[in-house]
């Protein structure tokens, strides 16, 4: 705590802070804990067996009070050949989590599955189902043995075997890719530094700046700038070293990460963490490393001083382990790289160069501690509540993905007013301060407005009031290799677009909310086959088409000319906002 008695008004603003963290956390607990649920297994119980040559049935029994999605059924063996799953009709539902109109099943259900096999073979059956109460569980697959009934002889329905030409390589990452395979350092590593300024101020990297300031903060109002560089230094080393070394594993493993890093468990756990974090900026608890490990460090070191550099440094290590690694075109040129060459060395430091590049934010925090973060006082006080504030934001943005709309809205309307109204009635600052709180409580009060108004859109919350919701764009979904051939076969000489999404993807979201609803783009996509992958579930079909065009994760987008063959050079990896997308969307279509 500060040595400082802290004014009635800002002791005010303490307790109404830790009153709003505990609401913002309760508001995602639901989603992160899991205690008062059934085990997954328990809640969706699944046993098979042969009824007739040819035929197996699957037996679901569901627990009361949870639901099984039929689109998120599938059948697979490593060992016999599996024709098209029969299920009966579900009962349809506006489903809050993926805001669209679902088939459900409850109590039981039984499945019928074609089987050509001579023997025993293993039926793996993949579900995914939510409880009423709001959980929703992680895609699931039970292997089941079974033994095939003498005379099965043929397939109701076979899988189709149509195979794609050869995986191409990608115009985003072409001028990457030739100056990794020169192996020439000296140009590798400048080029990878300043393409990682590019992603600096993206929301990947933006969640550390407020942790580490903290940090910087708690030095103390004498910390030096050539203290503050260090610090800030230690923890760019430890979040660089682990972001390369996430990434190096994922090259040679031939798969993204960001499926194992971004599902729900996990962002609900890093999102909780957030709040708790930001409560330190609420003056509740000082940010540090634990004691246990600080005394250790310390003891490890030359002293106090330098102990203090290898707890920032192991901050910066967890902090790249919350954030993730983002998946854009630099960082997918040198996954390719290292999984085509396994060369560690040169891919590995491409990876070190661009982290250290999205660290410059960072280290111009801790360079300017002795100038630009502010002293002890009010002021102080008032930026250290502004980075709680920026944390919980954080938070949210982290689990957004994976929570409903509904929730989404009402904890921006909760954060926004809040702060609206502490700027506004607990904090003596100027005209300005008074205005930007004005701002942030329309914002709070829109977001509410729409919410309880039956608006389900955080960038357009009120659009349904005003009839002027814009729908997006309609995709044919494909699940596998074959099922992409022959809807690529189905183009009738129009260029086809194929779209990489996941639900826990930010970067698809975007692309889906800002930039395929643009006017322009809209009207060039209207002209177009769109195809759209959902690679949610991470399964082995979704490893396969990632791996059929050497990506390592959404969003990737992959046009094809009117003969079904891939448009060269012309790939779209990570995010692009409306006017540049329209640009490669002409360059696509050779206009």
């Amino acid at each position: 705590m500060n040595s400082y008695l802290l004014p009635r008004s800002a002791l005010r603003f303490d307790l109404f802070a830790l009153i709003f963290a505990l609401i913002f956390a309760l508001l995602l607990t639901p989603y992160a804990k899991a205690d008062d649920f059934l085990d997954p297994e328990e809640a969706f119980k699944v046993s098979a067996k042969m009824v007739e040559p040819g035929m197996a049935e699957v037996t679901f029994t569901i627990a009361d009070g949870y639901y099984l999605y039929r689109e998120r059924f599938k059948f697979t063996s490593d060992d016999a050949k599996l024709g098209d799953a029969q299920l009966p009709k579900g009962k349809v539902k506006f489903d809050e989590t993926f805001q669209k109109e679902v088939e459900t099943y409850r109590k039981s259900l039984v499945v019928r599955v074609p089987v050509l096999s001579t023997g025993d073979f293993t039926l793996k059956v993949g579900r995914q189902g939510c409880a009423d109460q709001g959980l929703c569980y992680p895609p699931m697959e039970t292997p089941l043995k079974l033994q095939a009934i003498v005379g099965s002889t043929a397939l109701a329905s076979e899988p189709s075997t149509i195979k794609l030409g050869e995986p191409t390589s990608d115009d985003e990452t072409s001028s990457i890719s030739t100056a990794l395979k020169s192996g020439k350092l000296s140009l590798i590593l400048p080029l990878f530094m300043l393409l990682g300024l590019g992603l600096a101020f993206t929301p990947c990297v933006l969640p550390m700046v407020p942790i580490l300031s903290s940090i910087i903060i708690g030095e103390g109002a004498g910390i030096q700038r050539h203290r503050g560089f260090l610090l800030s230094l230690s923890y760019s080393l430890g979040m660089a070293l682990v972001y390369t070394a996430l990434g190096i594993a994922a090259g040679l493993v031939g798969e993204g990460l960001a499926a194992t890093l971004q599902n729900p468990w996990v962002l609900s756990a890093f999102a909780l963490l957030m709040v708790i974090l930001s409560l330190s900026m609420f003056g509740f608890y000082q940010l540090q490393v634990p004691a246990a490990l600080q005394t250790k460090l310390t003891m490890a070191s030359e002293g106090q001083r330098n102990g203090k550099l290898f707890g920032v440094f192991f901050m910066g290590a967890i902090s790249a382990l919350i954030v993730g690694p983002c998946v854009a075109a630099p960082l997918a040129g040198a996954l390719v790289y290292i999984s085509q060459t396994r060369d560690v060395v040169v891919g590995g430091a491409a990876l070190f160069a661009m982290a250290m590049g999205m660290s410059v934010p960072l280290l111009l925090v801790g360079l300017s501690a002795g100038s630009l973060l502010p002293r002890a006082g009010m002021w102080m006080e008032s930026i250290k509540r502004f980075f709680g504030v920026l944390m919980l934001a954080m938070a949210l943005w982290m689990i957004s993905p994976v929570i409903p709309v509904w929730v989404q809205m009402t904890a921006w309307a909760i954060l926004l007013i809040a702060y609206a109204v502490h700027q506004l009635f607990f904090h003596r600052g100027g005209m300005g301060s008074k205005v930007l709180a004005a701002v942030f409580m329309l914002l709070g009060v829109v977001q509410l407005v729409g919410v309880t108004t039956g608006g389900r859109d955080v960038f357009s919350p009120l659009a349904h009031l005003f009839g002027s919701q814009v729908h997006g764009v309609s995709f044919t979904r494909v699940r596998s290799v074959a099922e992409l051939d022959a809807a690529l076969a189905q183009s009738k000489g129009k260029t086809a677009m194929l779209d990489f999404y996941a639900d826990w993807c930010v970067s698809c979201k975007e692309m889906e909310k800002l930039t395929f609803i643009d006017p322009k783009v809209k009207a060039r996509l209207d002209t177009m086959l769109l195809i759209q992958v959902d690679v949610t579930a991470n399964n082995a079909d979704d490893k396969a088409l990632l791996k059929r065009f050497n990506l390592f994760g959404p969003p990737g987008i992959i046009f094809f000319d009117g003969q079904g063959a891939e448009v060269q050079g012309k790939r779209v990896i990570g995010y692009q906002n409306a006017e540049k997308f329209l640009a490669s969307l002409q360059r696509a279509e050779g206009k």
